[in-house]
């Protein structure tokens, strides 16, 4: 029930950028809480992951996208599709770029040139890493560049420098609505989507090169009791030799895969955590409908 003297607010944000400028590390900033799994890797981040932030008198939908890419898969047109769905029912749009970005985003860009109605706060991140005189040419160089853009603001999401300044200008945007969502609700995702991400981080912080995105994470039985949550979990890769890449030398890569991934568990849901974990063969499940309908990557 809101309190307050002020009318209630709320409505949907949507984060989007490309890969690697910061968009999971930003959410988890904005919300206190680390719901986007976060490593230094392009195209970490696969789904369209809602973050809900609560207040008396607000409720903020954030929405953490995948990286803008070109598409070279079945699986990259699933996620892309995650953006541009999350554009057409946003309030506001959170467009990040970074200190580093080369201005090559020009198909998302144009279509954001388009949406003159909804308000875009563009947020060059990482000025951290950069002096000052290199913030300003970035922040002129947007304001050009992308001329209906209603502000231009840098940020540092991994210091959190310009995030609560951030927040007061999205809550001043948003309409005035009733919650959208229970208020005690922190994402529309369930647990088991959260502990396979966890999972799949540890897999991009571990392995190289193009084993990652050949894997996909699947929580096969989740059964949470009173003092210790039981979980069974698979690996999907698409090759035989990735397999034995990802078990490693008497299982060793994938003992640390899981040992890490419990340890994380266990803080995000506060409990114990018993996880078994097997690897399985899905020949080149990214291009196969079927396969990517079943992990979720459709509307």
């Amino acid at each position: 029930m809101n309190t307050s003297s002020n009318p209630h607010r709320a409505g949907f944000v949507s984060i989007i950028g490309k890969p690697n400028v910061g968009k999971s590390t930003l959410m988890n900033a904005l919300m206190g809480e680390r719901l986007s799994i976060v490593t230094s890797k392009a195209q970490t981040t696969r789904h369209r992951i809602l973050g809900i932030l609560n207040g008396e008198d607000f409720q903020l939908v954030y929405s953490d996208t995948p990286g803008i890419i070109q598409p070279k898969y079945e699986l990259h047109n699933a996620m892309m599709s995650f953006v541009y769905s999350s554009l057409e029912d946003a309030d506001v749009i959170l467009f990040v770029t970074d200190i580093y970005e080369k201005h090559d985003e020009e198909p998302v860009v144009e279509r954001l040139r388009k949406m003159v109605d909804t308000p875009i706060l563009l947020l060059v991140n990482k000025i951290d890493q950069a002096d000052q005189a290199e913030v300003e040419a970035k922040v002129e160089y947007w304001r050009e560049h992308l001329p209906n853009a209603t502000r231009v603001l840098p940020i540092s999401a991994l210091e959190k420098f310009g995030t609560g300044e951030l927040l007061d200008l999205v809550l001043g945007y948003l309409p005035v609505h009733p919650p959208y969502y229970p208020k005690d609700e922190l994402t529309d995702k369930p647990e088991r989507f959260f502990a396979a991400e966890m999972i799949r981080e540890k897999i991009f912080k571990l392995y190289k090169k193009e084993v990652p995105y050949s894997c996909e994470v699947e929580i096969e039985e989740f059964k949470e009791d009173e003092d210790i949550i039981r979980m069974r979990s698979i690996i999907y890769v698409e090759r035989a030799s990735q397999k034995g890449i990802i078990i490693g030398q008497q299982g060793a890569a994938l003992k640390k895969v899981g040992t890490w991934a419990r340890e994380e568990m266990e803080k995000f849901f506060q409990k114990k955590v018993f996880l078994e974990i097997h690897v399985k063969i899905n020949e080149n499940w990214r291009t196969d409908p079927k396969a990517l309908s079943r992990f979720g990557y459709n509307q």
